[in-house]
């Protein structure tokens, strides 16, 4: 309490006892602070009488405290037990009207209580604003209302609880049934609330089925007073929590353009550093599997709260709350309210049968109370099970839930039919956020007759949603919209145990029929353009139900067509992952349902590759290419643009198998065949141009892969748009070749701009990303900003480990830059390390014999020089000297960059003479590579001038060091880093690259 503020005078109240229903936490707490602030001592007391306990005994408790009892009246308060409005009456007519001195009291409702609660002289705080409510309430308690002086730097109070948060979205309309877990509540906020700064994440975690997400919800509404932005995320898949994450951006007023990955790390962003708001809530709901998202976690001021049945999520920074089943009192209480007609030894025999599970309770009281059945005989029914003609339910679960279910299934079947029909439907989509707006855009002659009516007839489709939600089997996702009117919402919110349990046993027209609807809303929602960024988010909702739509399965054309475009946008959006366990059962599938020749299977090859490639599994996809192009120029013929496609994908398994020179020999007959079939300016001709450019470079033919990047950059800017996925690669792959001729300063302005739009349009996570800020970094290392590239370097590596895991391909190529950087600017031990493991894992995805195995292994060779295993070094670099001599030839950059490397090892071991002649030889072949200016070959003269004064030569030392200097000053500048650790003496070296393939 502020030591400005007095005590109030004689007169006023000294102590006030606030006694509140949970429900109404928030109140409490804003009227708590309202009057300490005037120097009223507080103290908060739930309300929550025991049913064992006579309600005017629980009242009379309340006298025992100091001061005036404040009652916040509300719904809820009245509720708790249950106890009738004549039980109320007749204790409050008891025990507060004789006392009305020690009582006083607020009302938060225009619903009808009791009528004793007169007897409060209740002050009406419904309808106001804040001030308006503080000055009726200091009224009721006789305090004064002047207002009072807000002290310098003042502590902000609790928000008005009428007032919701400035940004509200996607919570899940309050369960005014809630009941209980007062102590799962408390644990949660204190565990938020006392978590450090970037660190407050709390899971609740517990089996499926026992209220994680209701228990989530009511925090919410509990304590969202305490917050200016409250936002609940569907966290169950990385794509959809990534799509609503990202809508967060325009509710923050955040300057962004349209595209998804613009958005989201605005939104990212603004979260961690906590502007416009520091005190936000972000509630994920129902991430089961937190490997796939834990990194996408918003760090910041703010809480996050998390529900899962994973407890794993403790090894990600968060605090875990166990939810367990109800408890017996508390299964008693709820079923009580949810059905008032049973008594409490009924409920608890209820609770018993029913093994205290929350959403089961929830189910089987609400249709209880409408039944005329006993408790007694639905007891028999689940121990005796159902022997009617009736809707039946798997034995797969448990024998209570086995009958519980069918009991419920056939409640609904009775009353209203359609309401089985669109629970049925619903299974066909994933559990969880059910889009049944894709089912209500569907023309009416899409839709089976039983179906078009229900979607077409407003008025059954609220009967049979009123049903379903009236007995809890599926909730409404329409959040902000309140009234019947909302039933025709977007979304409905199906409990994966529902999803289960209704999907097991269905009659086979039915599931037929329904499963065929459901495919041909998921195809007609396909945007049809899977390479648009802005699309993505459209494509992020529909991927996940394809499994549950058997969409392998279909024979439709637009169906299919869907799978290949969900591919592709996997495959874009760098969700490898989920784009091979696709890939592999529709190959299957589609081979059993087409044929090994149909022209779908073609598709689906090309598609299914380019994932397996972007996971390094180059001699898979081989197989997958070769087949598919020999089977293709046999039937079809050479120019055939399904075969030319199928070879692009084999020059580029090549490319990954280090076969460069007949990788070069497909990409430029491909590339001649586009030109003559489709022209100079068609996308599929500008992709192959692209792909000749791969293989040029790879091949250490840098200026004509140069030339031929910028054309397809320029015809790409001018046939797309400039934020286009492919655009924005050319850039990469330009700026790269930049770099590699020594432009340092072109490539990283390129770059430098480049980095900035990917992230915008792609995302910060997204593969090609990391690939133009895994550049940046290259660039800027090579113009002296190594801290800028330090902290770039091990950015990227993280996210990559993160985001594609240890093994990918871009993952080891970043790891392979980082590693060289410690080595030279950071830890040898740590350089050594990551050494160590990229050679290993190249050998494992490669082979011993590819050239990046012996790259990798000749930096590693400094790393042991550097540490004074010269003799170790000195074998490795020829040994890789050798293989790559074998591999690309000795005129190859890469193979020259290492004989500079190799010439230092022999000076080192005592043989200076062949460290000469080496090094004389690499200026010739550099020179005659790459130019007598490039860096490479002004490295090699460089060292040459330190062999030969290791040989005694000074005089030609002195001539050739003199003339490379002179070169780096007209090249690079004289105060390029190259230029002065060359006129340093530094010696130079060479760091092998693993560039994209």
């Amino acid at each position: 309490m502020p030591g400005t503020r007095k005590q109030v005078g004689a007169t006023g109240v000294q102590a006030v006892t606030i006694s509140f229903a949970g429900f109404n936490r928030a109140w409490a707490t804003w009227i708590g602070d309202r009057l300490e602030r005037r120097g009223v001592t507080v103290v908060t007391q739930r309300w929550d009488p025991p049913v064992e306990v006579p309600l005017e005994e629980s009242l009379r408790d309340l006298t025992l405290s100091r001061g005036r009892v404040l009652v916040i009246l509300s719904d809820w308060y009245f509720q708790l037990g249950p106890r009738s409005h004549d039980e109320w009456n007749r204790a409050l007519r008891e025990v507060v009207a004789p006392d009305a001195d020690r009582f006083a009291a607020v009302s938060i409702t225009t619903s009808a209580l009791p009528g004793a609660t007169s007897a409060f002289g209740a002050a009406d705080l419904t309808n106001v604003g804040a001030e308006e409510a503080e000055r009726r309430l200091l009224v009721r308690l006789g305090l004064p209302t002047d207002p009072l002086p807000e002290p310098a730097g003042a502590r902000q109070g609790p928000r008005y609880p009428a007032d919701t948060p400035e940004v509200w979205g996607g919570v899940p309309r309050r369960n005014t049934r809630f009941t209980g877990r007062e102590a799962l509540l408390s644990k949660a906020y204190e565990a938020l609330q006392g978590a450090g700064s970037g660190a407050g994440v709390v899971t609740l975690h517990g089996m499926s089925g026992v209220g994680k997400t209701q228990l989530a919800a009511e925090y919410v509404y509990r304590f969202g007073s305490e917050y200016d932005v409250v936002w609940w995320v569907p966290a169950d898949r990385r794509a959809l929590y990534r799509q609503k994450l990202a809508e967060l951006a325009p509710e923050l007023g955040l300057s962004t353009g349209a595209e998804y990955g613009e958005r989201l790390r605005a939104v990212r962003d603004a979260l961690r550093r906590g502007e416009p708001h520091s005190h936000w809530l972000l509630v994920l709901d129902g991430a089961d599997e937190p490997e796939h998202i834990w990194d996408l976690v918003p760090t910041g001021p703010g809480h996050v709260l998390i529900t899962s049945r994973n407890p794993e999520w403790s090894e990600h920074n968060s605090n875990l709350v166990e939810v367990p089943v109800y408890a017996r009192e508390e299964s008693v209480a709820f079923i009580r309210r949810r059905a008032p007609r049973l008594d409490p030894a009924e409920a608890d025999q209820l609770a018993e049968a029913l093994e205290d599970l929350p959403l089961l309770l929830d189910q089987t009281a609400g249709w209880l109370n409408d039944s005329d059945m006993s408790v007694e005989e639905y007891i028999e029914l689940l121990e005796g099970g159902i022997d009617q003609d009736v809707v039946k339910v798997s034995a797969d679960f448990p024998l209570a839930f086995q009958t519980a279910w069918s009991i419920l299934l056939n409640k609904l079947k009775e009353t209203v039919p359609e309401s089985v029909d669109l629970l049925r439907l619903c299974s066909f989509f994933a559990p969880g956020s059910v889009p049944v707006r894709l089912l209500r855009e569907m023309p009416p002659g899409e839709l089976p007759e039983q179906l078009s009516g229900l979607m077409n007839d407003p008025l059954l489709w609220n009967k049979a949603i009123g049903q379903l939600r009236q007995y809890s089997v599926v909730r409404l996702e329409s959040h902000e919209t309140v009234g019947e009117e909302s039933s025709s919402g977007e979304s409905l919110y199906m409990h994966r145990m529902v999803h289960q349990i209704v999907g097991k046993d269905m009659p086979d027209a039915d599931r037929r029929e329904f499963i065929d609807v459901v495919r041909r809303a998921l195809a007609a929602a396909d945007p049809g353009r899977p390479t648009d960024t802005r699309l993505w988010p459209a494509y992020a909702e529909i991927t996940p139900h394809l499994k549950w739509a058997d969409v392998l399965r279909s024979t439709e054309p637009a169906v299919q067509t869907l799978v290949l475009n969900c591919l592709r946008y996997m495959y874009l959006s760098g969700e490898y992952r989920a784009g091979i366990k696709l890939g592999e059962r529709a190959m299957k599938a589609w081979r059993e349902l087409l044929g090994d020749d149909h022209p779908r299977i073609w598709d689906l090859s090309y598609n299914y590759a380019n994932v397996l490639r972007a996971v390094g599994d180059y001699a898979g996809t081989e197989a997958i290419e070769r087949a598919a192009v020999d089977r293709l120029r046999t039937e079809r013929g050479a120019q055939d643009l399904e075969h030319l496609r199928a070879a692009g994908g084999l020059a580029a398994d090549l490319r990954g198998l280090g076969r460069y020179d007949e990788a070069f020999q497909i990409s430029s007959w491909i590339l001649a065949a586009y030109r003559e079939l489709l022209g100079d300016q068609d996308s599929r001709t500008l992709n192959a141009q692209n792909n000749l450019a791969v293989s040029l470079r790879l091949l250490g033919r840098y200026e004509e892969s140069l030339e031929l990047n910028r054309s397809t950059l320029d015809a790409r800017r001018q046939l797309l748009r400039s934020r286009h996925t492919w655009t924005l690669f050319s850039e990469i792959n330009y700026a790269t070749d930049l770099r590699l001729l020594g432009r340092y300063g072109d490539a990283l302005s390129l770059q430098n701009q480049s980095v900035r739009v990917h992230r915008l349009v792609m995302g910060p996570d997204n593969p090609q990303t990391l690939r133009a800020e895994h550049n940046l970094a290259l660039c800027q290392y090579r113009t002296g900003e190594r801290g800028r590239a330090a902290a770039l370097f091990t950015r990227v590596l993280e996210r990559a480990e993160r985001v594609l895991g240890e093994s990918d391909p871009l993952t080891m190529m970043f790891a392979v830059s980082q590693s060289v950087f410690a080595r030279e600017h950071g830890d040898i031990d740590r350089a050594r390390d990551i050494s160590e493991q990229v050679v290993t894992g190249y050998e494992a995805m490669l082979g011993a014999g590819h050239p990046f195995v012996a790259g990798t292994r000749a930096n590693h060779a400094l790393i042991l020089r550097n540490v004074g295993e010269r003799d170790q070094a000195h074998a490795l670099l020829e040994e890789a000297l050798a293989a790559l001599t074998r591999a690309v030839g000795e005129y190859h950059p890469w193979t020259l960059g290492c004989a500079i490397n190799a010439s230092a090892l022999r000076n080192l071991v005592g043989d200076p003479e062949s460290a000469a002649e080496l090094t004389e030889s690499v200026i010739g072949r550099a020179a005659e590579t790459l130019g007598r200016t490039h860096p490479l070959t002004l490295s090699a003269r460089i060292a040459h001038a330190a062999d030969l004064r290791g040989i005694r030569e000074r005089q030609r030392a002195e001539k050739i060091e003199n003339e490379a200097l002179g070169d780096l000053v007209s090249t690079l500048g004289a105060q390029h880093v190259h230029t002065v650790s060359a006129r340093s003496r530094n010696r130079p070296y060479w760091d092998f690259e693993p560039p994209i393939v």
